[in-house]
């Protein structure tokens, strides 16, 4: 699917650049797109989720080092969007997505291979509100940062399961809420506008959700906290 993903952005990249035509002459196009009060597209991406750690005691070693290792897999984003245009440089912008991806995490203080090892397959629904700053317009090109809020709920959280990392599961937390932060450049097009972005996603809250009392301290019971990092590179179309 990840493959499939990477060739599908690949082939929709070569298209879009291929609607640049050499000409001697600079051409404008869609030069009305950005008057109007309203717009929508769609995007899609890849992401790396990462985990901001905070120990235990019981969770770092003699040396200081915490026991807790990740391995951290690319997963993919597929998305909405809305804009609504505040001002010549200013937008509000809408855009739910939803984060597909798989984590695993070695517990370097559990000797069994086994127990040391546990999967986290996350697929988060992302709500953000957002605010946007452009630059002026520069032919068919145009810069802009935009940042803001969001609610993020994990689908696969395991919350509300009775059984814990006794039982091989790992339990995090199904509301969480976010702040996050994007760049790119506007690529206008002939027939629409494309917009290679870079976007970080940092949760507010602490994600985990501790074992049950009675079981073994050395998985969530080594840690305070646990929150997610995502990194995502995506292609818009609007």
């Amino acid at each position: 699917m990840k493959k499939f993903l990477v060739l599908i952005l690949f082939t929709l990249t070569l298209q879009a650049f291929g609607q640049f035509r050499p000409k001697t002459e600079k051409m404008w196009y869609r030069e009305d797109f950005d008057e109007k009060p309203f717009s929508w597209g769609y995007f899609l991406g890849t992401n790396l989720m990462l985990f901001k750690v905070v120990p235990d005691d019981s969770g770092v070693n003699d040396q200081g080092m915490i026991y807790l290792r990740q391995k951290n897999k690319m997963g993919f984003t597929v998305g909405l969007m809305g804009k609504m245009k505040l001002h010549d440089y200013f937008d509000l912008k809408l855009e739910p997505a939803v984060h597909f991806a798989e984590r695993e995490l070695y517990f370097g203080n559990i000797a069994s291979g086994a127990d040391s090892v546990r999967e986290v397959k996350t697929t988060y629904v992302d709500i953000p509100i957002l605010l946007k700053l452009h630059g002026d317009r520069w032919v068919n090109t145009r810069p802009y940062i935009q940042g803001g809020v969001g609610y993020m709920v994990n689908l696969q959280s395991n919350e509300k399961k009775k059984e814990d990392n006794q039982e091989d599961i790992f339990r995090m937390k199904t509301h969480n809420f976010n702040w996050q932060v994007e760049m790119g450049v506007e690529l206008n097009l002939r027939r629409f506008k494309l917009t290679p972005s870079i976007k970080g996603i940092f949760l507010f809250n602490n994600e985990l959700v501790q074992d049950n009392p009675g079981t073994n301290p050395q998985w969530a019971g080594s840690l305070k906290s646990l929150s997610s990092r995502i990194f995502v590179f995506s292609l818009k179309f609007e």
